[in-house]
């Protein structure tokens, strides 16, 4: 389950919030659909931490009931401990594979704070776990030092890593798979540097594009071998990476699903949806990589 390919869809939602469950469906089925290993839902692309309970549960029956036999990761991260369980045992009750933990917080957290919420997240679920180390909206890096003492909790199975520093992916793999258990398996986010993770070796990409557009990624996943074929999707889909580093990959999916004529898709307040010219740029890279309207892709 947390090996492959991981599609991460947006959750489509009114202005007030209110979840979609039909159109997230489609989403889930879409991906399904194009083989990916597992969909991942409530993380941030799927705008968690500004979801109700009652919300993120009626998304994650959907997306459950849509995903058939492909496994679905939720994400259960939230500011309080109490939170983070309840999400754990209603993401169980719902038929989760897998959970996504992003240590959140207000305030900075320490290295024992984590550890202590992984453990007690780790006591509480029988689900396996990946740890999501997001310090661009968490503001907390899991070290590799404590990453490896993560892993000797049970039940931690996977981690969700952003691109290391300098892009050496193969440096960082290296580094860090004699510190793990065997079988402990090392993915990464961050669609736009992913293809040097892929030819890298990881054993997971979890994906924003995947989310919306899986076909494309699917197929990069299964070029992960073969070096110049997928140098030449990760260079077909170019515009699409200028998008994301400009204007942010959550904003621009949420413009693509509704173009897709699977929204409209709302980005929770107070984020703003793209509009004007960034709309028609985000859409145009959209264009130029093959990933139009009625696009297998």
């Amino acid at each position: 389950m947390f090996h492959g390919l991981s599609a991460f869809p947006v959750t489509p939602a009114d202005a007030a919030g209110h979840v979609m469950t039909e159109r997230l469906g489609r989403l889930v089925s879409r991906c399904c659909e194009a083989g990916v290993q597992s969909v991942g839902v409530l993380g941030s692309t799927g705008s968690y931490v500004y979801l109700s309970g009652p919300e993120r549960a009626r998304a994650l029956a959907a997306a459950v009931e849509a995903a058939g036999a492909v496994p679905v990761i939720a994400g259960v991260g939230a500011l309080r401990t109490t939170d983070v369980l309840e999400n754990a045992r209603a993401a169980e009750a719902a038929g989760a594979a897998g959970l996504l933990l992003a240590p959140v917080s207000y305030l900075p957290l320490t290295e024992a704070e984590v550890e202590t919420l992984v453990r007690d997240l780790a006591g509480a679920t029988g689900l396996p776990i990946c740890v999501y180390n997001n310090p661009g909206t968490t503001h907390f890096t899991v070290s590799d030092e404590l990453l490896a003492r993560l892993a000797q909790i049970r039940g931690v199975v996977a981690v969700k890593n952003p691109a290391p520093a300098g892009g050496d992916f193969a440096g960082h793999l290296a580094r860090l798979r004699p510190a793990l258990p065997e079988g402990f398996a090392l993915g990464y986010s961050g669609d736009m540097t992913i293809a040097g993770a892929l030819v890298a070796g990881c054993d997971a990409w979890y994906s924003v594009l995947g989310g919306t557009f899986p076909a494309i990624c699917a197929e990069m996943w299964a070029a992960r071998a073969e070096p110049e074929r997928l140098a030449a999707l990760d260079r077909r889909l170019a515009p699409v990476w200028a998008a994301f580093r400009k204007h942010t990959s959550f904003r621009c999916v949420h413009a693509a699903v509704e173009e897709l004529g699977l929204g409209p898709a709302v980005p929770p307040r107070p984020i703003l949806p793209l509009e004007g010219a960034a709309r028609v740029e985000a859409l145009e890279a959209f264009a130029a990589a093959g990933l139009a309207e009625g696009s297998p892709a």
